[in-house]
C-alpha cells in the first residue's frame, strides 16, 4: 500500500536529521525544490498572502486561498508538503477540524497551527498577541481529533517567546504535545540554547524557522543539529530571490527599452521546458494526434 503524505513526512524527519524543509511558493518551485534534492517542502501563509494575493500576512487570506495553492503543488509534486494554516481559519474547533480535513483531502502531509489571535501577524514582527494556553490546547485537540489519516502531522507553533518569555513558551509547547501535537515550532527563537531547552522539554521533533531578515540568526544545519533541532525551515528564501530578480528585470526593460541586458539572468526556455517536463507532454500530444489521423 502506498504511504500517505503524512507517513512520507514522518519518514523524512527520521531519515534526515535535521530535515531541511524549503519553501515552495508555487507548483513550479515545488518541482525545482525536488530537483535540488530536498525531501520535503513548505507552503507559507505569508507567502500565499503576498505571492498569490498581493496582501500582507495579517490574517487576510482564508482557507480556500491556501487550499488552491496546496492543490496546485500536490497535483504535480510528490514531496510531502508542510502547510502554514495560521490560527486554523476560524474561531471554533469546527473551523480547525475543517481545515485539517481539507488539508488531508488536498494532499498535504502536515500543517502547523499557531497560538496568535485571529488578527495575526508575521511571527517576526512586533505587537503580536496570543490566545490563552487553554485556547491553544483546544485548537490542537480539535486538529488531532479531526485527522482522517493518523499519519498526518499536527505541528503546534507558539509565538509566546516574544510575548510571555521562554518558560511560558516551553510550558505551552509541552501542553500542546500532551494535547496531540506531533511536532513543535517555537517561533522567533534567538539562540541555539533555546532550541535545546525546547527539545529537552517536549521530546518531539522541533522545527527551527531560519527565515531571512527576522529575529532568528541564520544558523547552519550543523549548528541546529547540535541543538537537537529536528527540522530546519527556509520558508521564503526562493520567493525573496524571485521577487528581487523580477524587480531587476522590470526595471531594466523599462529603463533600457529592451531585455537584452538582463537575459543572462533568466532561466532559458530550454531550462524551463526541462524543469516542467514539457517535451513528455508534447510527445504524448503528438501521439494522440497521430492516432486520430490513422483512424
Amino acid at each position: 500500500m502506498k504511504p500517505t503524505p503524512g507517513a512520507l513526512f514522518r519518514r523524512a524527519v527520521q531519515e534526515e536529521s535535521p530535515l531541511q524543509v524549503v519553501g515552495a511558493i508555487n507548483a513550479n518551485h515545488a518541482l525545482l525544490a525536488k530537483r535540488a534534492g530536498f525531501k520535503a517542502i513548505y507552503l507559507s501563509g505569508g507567502g500565499v498572502a503576498a505571492g498569490s494575493l498581493g496582501l500582507p500576512d495579517l490574517g487576510i487570506s482564508n482557507l480556500d486561498d491556501v487550499l488552491t495553492d496546496v492543490r496546485r503543488i500536490t497535483d504535480v509534486c510528490d514531496l510531502p508538503l508542510l502547510v502554514d494554516v495560521d490560527t486554523g481559519f476560524g474561531a471554533s474547533a469546527f473551523n480547525v477540524a475543517r481545515t485539517v480535513r481539507s488539508m488531508i483531502k488536498f494532499g498535504a502531509a502536515a500543517c502547523h497551527i499557531e497560538d496568535q489571535v485571529g488578527a495575526k501577524r508575521c511571527g517576526h514582527r512586533p505587537g503580536k498577541e496570543i490566545v490563552s494556553k487553554g485556547e491553544m490546547v483546544d485548537r490542537i485537540k480539535a486538529a488531532a481529533d479531526a485527522r482522517t489519516d493518523e499519519d498526518f502531522v499536527i505541528m503546534a507553533r507558539t509565538d509566546a517567546l516574544a510575548v510571555e518569555g521562554l518558560d511560558a513558551a516551553i510550558d505551552r509547547a509541552v501542553a500542546c504535545v500532551e494535547a496531540g501535537a506531533d511536532m513543535i515550532f517555537p517561533e522567533a527563537i534567538t539562540s541555539l540554547e533555546m532550541y535545546s531547552q525546547f527539545a529537552k522539554a517536549v521530546k518531539v521533533p522541533i522545527l527551527a524557522n531560519i527565515t531571512e531578515f527576522g529575529s532568528t540568526p541564520l544558523f547552519t544545519v550543523e549548528e541546529l543539529k547540535g541543538a537537537d533541532v529536528g527540522l530546519v525551515l527556509y520558508p521564503l528564501s526562493a520567493f525573496r530571490a524571485m521577487n528581487k530578480a523580477a524587480e531587476n528585470v522590470y526595471g531594466a526593460i523599462r529603463r533600457d527599452g529592451t531585455q537584452k541586458n538582463v537575459v543572462d539572468t533568466m532561466q532559458t526556455r530550454a531550462e524551463l521546458y526541462d524543469r516542467i517536463d514539457y517535451h513528455k507532454y508534447e510527445q504524448h500530444l503528438d501521439a494522440l494526434f497521430a492516432q486520430a489521423k490513422n483512424k
